[in-house]
């Protein structure tokens, strides 16, 4: 998390209050099909390390963009002829400068890290399943809790999103699209599946703040909303309340809140969800490839 200035500080605050600063630039490009690989690319090499080394390994983006805290969408596997897509959004304090090694320095925080395990456990459940996974950081996630109060983030976030989807839609009409959320992210996916293209089927919440609706079933388009939530995630002591425009309301994970169950047991905390072995990871694939989750995660 970048430093500033106390008067930056005190601007982004009011965000709280759904005070909106300038938009910020737009990215070098935005967000598209697997035409944006090679343009990306040259982007990556002429911002120098790390993120040239990322092109030398051919790793592939949709977006690129090292400015301001950064945004990039990585595809894993072939989007091109995917016939099922996973869509990760991360949550609160998420940079490109994080997006390989995770907040903090802990890799099951990464983005980057998070979309692999899942694209690798699709590949063990089904070695034979058409499948690609983009790790999207393709929103400016808000630094703290005190940004995230107003949802002005995760606004801005499902519209950007929300493009993408279309997009994708438009290019890939016979696959089923996935969306998984963390955290603050999850509140990112229901927003952008509210007015999405059919081929969006399901929503997922890892550790879901909200979703701006109170219940699943308030969610548009019929489409199955699902949740996992620890017995040690911090997030079950955010307050479900919104009021004059602060809080996210119901937490997916709320019972009252009527999503599909997936097994959270043995989830460490609040970044545990896509660790390797877990019941969770198992899960949200499982969902991916065939919209059934797996066990109950009461």
């Amino acid at each position: 998390m970048r430093r500033r200035g106390a008067s930056r500080v005190a601007v982004a605050a009011l965000l709280g209050v759904n005070l909106v600063l300038p938009t910020r630039p737009e990215p070098v490009a935005t967000a598209g099909f697997v035409e944006a690989y090679p343009v990306m690319a040259a982007a990556m090499r002429a911002a120098g390390p790390p993120y040239a080394d990322w092109a030398a390994d051919g790793r592939r983006f949709l977006t690129f963009d090292p400015r301001g805290d950064g945004r990039a969408v990585e595809v894993l596997g072939d989007l091109a002829g995917a016939d099922r897509i996973a869509v990760l959004v991360p949550g609160v304090g998420s940079t490109l400068a994080d997006f390989d090694r995770g907040l903090g320095g802990v890799a099951r925080r990464a983005p980057a890290v998070q979309a692999g395990q899942l694209y690798q456990e699709l590949r063990a459940t089904e070695p034979a399943a058409r499948v690609a996974v983009l790790a999207w950081l393709g929103y400016d996630p808000p630094d703290g809790v005190l940004t995230a109060a107003g949802g002005v983030s995760a606004r801005r976030g499902a519209d950007g999103l929300a493009a993408l989807l279309r997009e994708l839609a438009a290019r890939r009409p016979a696959a089923t699209i996935t969306l998984v959320g963390h955290s603050y992210g999850a509140l990112v996916v229901s927003l952008a599946a509210a007015d999405a293209p059919a081929q969006i089927t399901d929503v997922v919440s890892l550790g879901g703040v909200g979703a701006g609706v109170q219940r699943a079933d308030d969610l548009p388009g019929g489409r199955r909303f699902w949740a996992a939530e620890a017995p040690s995630d911090w997030v079950r002591r955010v307050p479900s309340v919104r009021l004059l425009g602060l809080g996210f309301g119901r937490r997916p994970g709320d019972p009252a809140f009527g999503a599909r169950p997936l097994p959270a047991g043995g989830v460490d905390g609040h970044d545990g969800y896509l660790v390797p072995g877990s019941a969770a990871l198992v899960a949200v694939a499982a969902v991916v490839l065939s919209g059934v989750g797996v066990g109950d995660a009461r």
